[in-house]
């Protein structure tokens, strides 16, 4: 897992997931000494509209972690430019 990849939690990747979330990884906690298979990660749990939500520290088995694509943001239109009134 790198900065900035968006990840599913599920009950694969921890018990404590029963509602499934999608998190933001800021990074991996190396420094935190865990058991065979497990990692310490630093997140933003995302909501639907995949805006930050809440930071978080999360203690998940990395087999059970689902790296996802995000879908595609459409485009927004394009404003046209307006004409000024004239005030008379």
């Amino acid at each position: 897992m790198e900065a900035g990849d968006v990840i599913l939690l599920t009950t694969a990747a921890s018990v404590q997931f029963l509602r499934p979330i999608f998190v933001r990884v800021i990074r991996e906690l190396p420094e935190r000494h865990t058991y065979a298979g497990w990692v310490w990660i630093e997140g933003y749990q995302l909501n639907a509209a995949d805006d930050a939500v809440a930071r978080r520290e999360l203690f998940v088995m990395r087999a059970g972690v689902r790296l996802q694509a995000l879908p595609a943001k459409p485009a927004r239109p394009t404003k046209r430019p307006r004409r000024p009134v004239r005030v008379r």
